[in-house]
């Protein structure tokens, strides 16, 4: 036999050996689990009493610093809650056997705060458990500010160890509508006299007096050889007269303008969010506007505008609605734009209002109203001839201005909840393409024949254009 082989066989003989004390070992082992009672718990810094049904010699915890105990006979036994954990308690008898393993689970004492949340939230149907050293809040509740309650009051028991499960149940959608309505009336009147001269003393002499809608001297003065009303006049009614007083011709211009005009505005956009949840919302459009870069470059950055609105819903309650609101109404205005060498730039008009506002389902807020009254008054006339009682009256003129402006928005909140598509109509249901027949023929550009829609649809497709629709201002 070779020197290999004897180490081979020493080293298999002690591997032998030491299988087997290791089985000796697990063999002489044996875990006692008769009597494995169910979890005993109790609530932190609370004791409870356990009984045993027969007399044991010696009991032990796992863990001291989660429960503590004490005997007060051979078989009631004194636990005591320290802090939130899992240990087990062991009863021996006299024989040193096994009697019973008692798991003892120590838990946050949640009694009072389950108490005081009935108390404060009786109708709210919260589930409060123990997690560790920590509470779990899980359930139903019907608004995100009980919720919240809920949740603030278990803080006050588990500072920073509260486990929030619970949901808001309800309508939590909000369909906002708001109306926008503009009412603008402007009234100007005018009435002007202008004097002209002309003859062969030094060239042409003349002189008007009146306001920048009138028309100029230099064309009165040109008027006079013709007979005719000045080329640039702008007013309503113009009447020219004139008479020669020896090689001098006089002329006389009265102009006068009275002009009414009356402008309404309205808009209705409708817009649904979650609760609190941002909705955005835009009617018009973007118009470019030439923006100059620190290198020379020119670049165009668009502004929007038109009705914008913007908005953020928070249900408070069951029907009460928080709004988070900034609504906007803007429009091109090119008398107050920018030009220069060629380039023209519109400016904006702009009437925009942002607030926080609180109400219930179906209640209106006026939330922004803007009332503006303009008023101008002008008088000019013919130096020394204006003065002249009766006669002067042809020789002054007198503007009169004035412009109102009225603005309203009011919003109405309402909680809504999806519905089937079937009950849902658009507008081109209402109407069909028509047939060449009905074109070219009779000259239709609707067909008017509706299809077999069903349900909540062709009730509203059996509707037309005809009748009063919208808004009437008398």
């Amino acid at each position: 036999m070779t020197l290999r082989n004897v180490i081979a066989a020493t080293l298999l003989g002690c591997a032998l050996g030491t299988v087997s004390a290791v089985s000796a070992t697990a063999q002489a082992l044996r875990v006692l689990d008769s009597n494995v009672s169910e979890a005993l718990n109790i609530p932190m810094n609370r004791a409870v009493v356990v009984e045993s049904e027969v007399s044991f010699a010696e009991l032990s915890i796992a863990n001291p610093d989660i429960a503590d105990i004490s005997t007060l006979s051979d078989r009631t036994v004194y636990v005591l809650g320290k802090t939130p954990g899992l240990t087990t308690l062991t009863l021996l008898d006299e024989a040193g056997q096994l009697i019973t393993n008692v798991d003892v689970r120590v838990s946050a004492d949640v009694s009072e705060f389950k108490e005081r949340l009935r108390q404060i939230l009786p109708s709210e149907q919260i589930e409060v458990r123990t997690a560790n050293d920590g509470i779990v809040l899980s359930g139903t509740v019907s608004s995100a500010s009980r919720l919240a309650m809920a949740a603030e009051l278990a803080e006050r028991y588990a500072p920073g160890k509260v486990s929030n499960l619970m949901s808001v149940g309800g309508v939590q959608q909000v369909m906002l509508k708001v109306r926008f309505a503009e009412m603008q009336r402007t009234v100007t009147k005018s009435l002007s006299g202008s004097l002209g001269l002309s003859g062969d003393l030094g060239g042409v002499l003349n002189s008007y007096g009146g306001s920048g809608t009138l028309a100029g001297s230099t064309a009165l003065a040109n008027a006079l050889t013709n007979g005719t009303t000045p080329a640039v006049n702008s007013n309503r009614g113009a009447l020219l007269f004139g008479l020669d007083v020896g090689s001098v011709e006089v002329g006389v211009l009265l102009e006068a303008l009275e002009s009414k005009g009356a402008v309404r505005t309205l808009a209705e956009p409708n817009l649904v969010a979650l609760s609190g949840q941002e909705a955005t919302f835009l009617a018009g459009g973007e118009y470019p506007v030439p923006v100059s870069q620190t290198s020379g470059r020119v670049t165009v950055e668009f502004k929007p505008f038109g009705v914008q609105l913007g908005f953020i819903p928070r249900v408070v309650d069951s029907d009460l609605i928080n709004l988070e609101l900034k609504a906007e109404v803007s429009a091109i205005d090119p008398t107050n734009g920018y030009s220069q060498e060629g380039l023209q730039i519109d400016a904006f008009r702009r009437r925009e209002t942002s607030t926080t506002v609180e109400m219930r389902d179906g209640e209106s807020f006026a939330i922004a109203g803007l009332l503006q009254d303009d008023f101008r008054d002008l008088n000019g006339q013919v130096p020394w001839l204006g003065d002249v009682p009766v006669l002067g009256a042809l020789f002054r003129s007198a503007e009169y201005a004035r412009s109102q402006s009225e603005l309203v928005i009011i919003v109405t909140p309402h909680l809504v909840s999806p519905t089937k598509g079937q009950a849902l109509a658009l507008p081109i249901n209402r109407i069909s393409p028509p047939s060449e027949k009905d074109l070219f023929l009779f000259g239709q550009v609707a067909n008017r024949k509706r299809a077999n829609l069903g349900g909540a649809v062709e009730e509203v497709a059996r509707q037309d254009f005809n009748g009063s629709y919208g808004y009437v201002l008398d």
